[in-house]
């Protein structure tokens, strides 16, 4: 095993490099500059050029490349041009609320997508069974953002239940609590949106285990109808759902983004968006090159969590 993670981290370098030059090159053939984004469309265009040639951005592509791959291999990831911080900073700061918002709206809408797609494919064709694929065709059509500024408008200004936004009370002690209550929607809506998908995929990869032989010789023998759903079927059935958990992860980052701006949630969704907003050529090619390292790193968890659901998969 250790043999296998080792090799995977290896291949892992070569595709980094190579996100990172399309990233790069990508990012370069937007319209606009940072120069003219952040100063007066009066300033003399002398100020300009020599505001550009202090940024590198009048040096050839392939040298602002290279410049970026040197600082990247010790360590830094530049200086941002529109708050001139360093990158590694201001993604540090981002990555842990984002972190806790995308893990918490992967685990809630996990724990209702395996349990309800369980049941369905138990009772398949039943009442029960039509009304939670309907509930999750609902959940996977609506838009995040009108569900989003509905629950805000409903439950957070009429009602007053919750906040309507940010990730703590302004002026407020903070505590454990107050950070729960500010999660509550977003990861609500984000939630929904991934449980109305993974029910299905639940329910199909059940009913195609279900109808193996060796579950009805389990079922004919006595065993307990609970302990063959959820013991033996349902480990069988984990790899395809495994597979769409994985593939999740990266459409969660790319979610978070549009939720964090409607509940101004202080992490790398909004960060991206003043990056793209302002031209800020190195905290955008920060933000992909994480967002690169993120989509490996679970692509690799997925495949270890393959072999602990199946023991037949060994990666020796």
């Amino acid at each position: 095993m250790l043999h296998y993670i080792i090799r995977r981290v290896l291949i892992a370098i070569p595709v980094l490099f190579g996100i990172s030059v399309i990233n790069f090159f990508i990012i370069k053939l937007a319209p606009g500059n940072p120069v003219d984004m952040f100063i007066d469309p009066n300033t003399p265009k002398e100020l300009l050029e020599m505001r550009k040639n202090l940024l590198g951005l009048n040096d050839p592509l392939f040298l602002q490349y290279v410049k970026w791959l040197f600082n990247l291999l010790h360590g830094q990831l530049g200086y941002s041009f529109s708050s001139y911080a360093p990158v590694t900073k201001m993604i540090g700061q981002c990555i842990g609320p984002t972190l806790l918002l995308s893990s918490s709206a992967l685990l809630f809408g996990i724990m209702i997508a395996l349990p309800i797609g369980i049941v369905s494919a138990v009772k398949q064709n039943t009442k029960f069974d039509y009304l939670m694929t309907g509930l999750s065709f609902i959940g996977t059509s609506v838009p995040q953002f009108f569900l989003g500024l509905g629950l805000i408008y409903i439950v957070a200004v009429q009602l007053k239940w919750l906040p309507t936004g940010g990730m703590t009370t302004l002026g407020g002690t903070g505590g454990v609590w107050d950070y729960v209550r500010h999660l509550i929607l977003p990861v609500f809506v984000l939630g929904v949106v991934i449980a109305g998908k993974k029910v299905r995929y639940v329910r199909a990869s059940m009913l195609d285990v279900m109808k193996q032989d060796y579950l009805r010789t389990a079922v004919s023998k006595g065993l307990h109808p609970f302990w063959v759903t959820n013991k033996h079927a349902l480990r069988n059935a984990l790899l395809p759902i495994i597979t769409v958990i994985g593939m999740e992860i990266p459409l969660l980052l790319g979610g978070s983004i549009l939720i964090e701006q409607i509940f101004q949630w202080p992490g790398i969704g909004q960060l991206t968006m003043q990056s793209i907003l302002s031209r800020d050529y190195p905290t955008l090619m920060g933000l992909n090159l994480v967002a690169a390292l993120i989509v490996l790193v679970t692509n690799l968890l997925a495949d270890l969590l393959y072999s602990a659901a199946d023991p037949r998969i060994n990666y020796n």
